[in-house]
């Protein structure tokens, strides 16, 4: 017959494997992983924090660390260890052997609760510009993403300037600078997007700046509906008809034939090509190309402006005249 003492005791140990169980469910020991994450593969440099949770070991259980300047972190009962240059799952490794000495088989979970040491540099036309702390290995578009994509007036290449000490930039436009420190390369923003070359798609270094520069602008003034500047985005040039009708075409008193494209050849100095815009829209003549910051003036003619002005006042006249004779 079974005593009440046993029973108790039987009782006591049930209540003990569920505990045990919960707490094995709730810090993430019940399962073992089949892969790593790439937390677990993360490379720990100063300034980041962790998160220590651990079964029996109230002590750290919980704990918060961060790696400081020498690379070390520091924890009750284990004291200072080197952290930087070790990937989480190392860090992990290395805690439960030193807790052996306390707990006969330490389960140990180590987190990264802040990300500090590995910052991307992310510049120019892009909509939320700003310097991103990488949590694992992460791509150009990748990185791009989390600074909100390009903006409208993103140009058609961007720049990735790497230090040396990382190693180069696997792009064949990579090069290093004047002081030997930095390599630096250009990456086609159609090509990029399209997925026309994987190989663009590198994988960003910590510390890489990523600048996105604005496009260079066309600009159509004078006599057209819309005046104003145009981006060229990942276009070199576009054509004089493409400006015209970016601008929504010719105003009635334009003088078509007497446009000029204004281009700068030097920083003090423009060059007046003359266009013939009635040719070009006709097809008699190639049409022009046009390449950044050109501007493609097209002026009023005195003659169309001033017959204009007399059809609409002998129009006003004619209203006039016609509601006078109703009323009389």
């Amino acid at each position: 017959m079974v005593s009440h003492q046993q029973v108790f005791a039987f009782c006591r140990y049930v209540v003990h494997i569920l505990t045990v169980t919960a707490c094995l469910v709730g810090s993430g020991f019940a399962q073992a992983p089949t892969s790593s994450t790439p937390t677990d593969t993360y490379v720990l440099g100063p300034d980041d924090q962790i998160t220590v949770r651990t079964l029996d070991v109230d002590e750290i259980n919980g704990n918060t660390a961060r790696v400081d300047l020498q690379g070390y972190i520091d924890l009750p009962l284990i004291g200072k260890i080197k952290a930087a240059g070790l990937s989480v799952d190392v860090v992990e490794t290395e805690l439960s052997n030193r807790l052996r000495k306390y707990v006969h088989d330490p389960q140990v979970s180590v987190t990264v609760s802040e990300y500090h040491s590995q910052p991307v540099s992310v510049l120019g036309a892009v909509n939320i510009p700003g310097v991103y702390n990488l949590t694992g290995p992460s791509t150009l578009e990748q990185v791009l993403s989390r600074a909100g994509g390009l903006r409208s007036d993103a140009g058609n290449t961007i720049s990735i300037t790497r230090r040396q000490a990382s190693g180069p930039i696997p792009l064949p436009s990579a090069k290093s600078d004047t002081t030997g420190e930095f390599s630096t390369a250009q990456v086609d923003v159609k090509s990029l997007l399209e997925a026309r070359n994987p190989q663009d798609n590198i994988t960003v270094m910590p510390t890489d700046i990523i600048s996105v520069p604005r496009a260079e602008l066309v600009y159509v003034v004078g006599a057209v509906h819309k005046p104003g500047g145009f981006v060229l985005n990942e276009r070199e040039s576009i054509t004089v008809l493409q400006a015209l009708s970016m601008s929504e075409g010719l105003e009635r008193t334009s003088a078509a034939k007497s446009a000029k494209i204004i281009r700068s050849s030097t920083s003090s100095q423009r060059t007046e090509i003359p266009v013939n815009l009635s040719s070009i829209l006709s097809g008699k003549s190639p049409d022009v190309p046009l390449l950044a910051n050109d501007i493609l003036f097209v002026p009023n003619s005195a003659g169309k402006s001033a017959a204009l002005r007399a059809l609409e006042a002998a129009l006003q006249a004619g209203t006039f005249a016609s509601g006078y004779a109703v009323v009389r």
